[in-house]
């Protein structure tokens, strides 16, 4: 009985070491970023109010957090609004590039048609892209779903098709060795080999697509956090255009830090390998 108990105990230790060490290294990790940010507001407020800066030309952290909280049921509806045509067009772009990635890992003469035309189709400024896609589809949430998708597919697609070629070709020769075919090779291999590829492209992605609702909902909107700016501006409500821009800011890194949540679910492996090479 007293084993028992003791092998509970150490149990339950070894599970608060864990705890703590988890919160160790994320204060490790999070504390710089947070201080730089402090003092950048702090800076920031000092400077406005020393010099008696014009709230309409450069409003104060402290007006922004005024604006934040005045504003907020107005706010929150145009965040809805990006944040969905965010997640319906990264989820696009993510599904059209994977596609494509593998198509491409499989046919080098598809490689070679094709993956031109990909990188081609990045040197098309989106902003001219745009106004286009609301004579094509209309207006509604379509267009910027296609401009945050556009945006978004170059470095998912870019991304897994190295990863689909940094497999290891001892790797490669051992499986055929072993009678594997093709595809066996291809889906047992090199797909693994690609993920930690394809979730970099995916933060990547992620954090530019932000950009790319912003993007739309500029060039012809009603709604979203985009649209809310470019109204605020004419009428000098500068301290709301700050208040979207901090939103969008917060929404970025934090997409950006759940892509980075499933990769640990989704290749636990890969961190392991990461750590012991460490």
């Amino acid at each position: 009985m007293s084993a028992e108990v003791q092998h509970t105990r150490q149990a339950g230790h070894q599970d608060t070491g864990s705890l703590a060490g988890s919160l160790d290294r994320a204060i490790r990790q999070w504390l710089p970023s947070l201080l730089i940010v402090v003092a950048i507001l702090v800076a920031w407020e000092m400077y406005v109010r020393v010099f008696d800066v014009q709230t309409w030309l450069l409003p104060a952290p402290s007006d922004i957090g005024t604006a934040l909280y005045n504003d907020a049921g107005l706010l929150w509806r145009h965040t809805r609004v990006t944040l969905s045509e965010i997640i319906v067009g990264f989820g696009l772009a993510l599904a059209s590039g994977v596609l494509l990635a593998t198509a491409i890992g499989l046919s080098r003469t598809l490689e070679r048609a094709i993956y031109p035309f990909v990188i081609a189709s990045q040197t098309i400024p989106i902003i001219v892209i745009a106004p286009m896609l609301l004579i094509w589809v209309g207006y509604g949430l379509a267009p910027k779903v296609i401009v945050v998708a556009l945006i978004s597919f170059f470095p998912i697609v870019v991304n897994m098709v190295d990863g689909l070629k940094s497999v290891d070709r001892d790797m490669v020769n051992l499986m055929r060795t072993l009678g594997a075919n093709r595809l066996q090779v291809f889906f047992k291999v090199q797909v693994p080999t690609s993920l930690p590829y394809l979730f970099s492209g995916m933060r990547v992605a992620i954090a530019v697509s932000v950009i790319g609702a912003v993007i739309g909902e500029w060039v012809g909107s009603s709604e979203g956090l985009g649209y809310l700016m470019i109204r605020s501006k004419p009428q000098f409500l500068t301290e709301r255009v700050f208040a979207a821009i901090a939103i969008l800011s917060v929404m970025g890194v934090g997409l950006f830090a759940s892509i980075g949540i499933i990769e640990r679910f989704a290749i636990p492996w890969w961190r392991a390998a990461k750590n012991s090479e460490l």
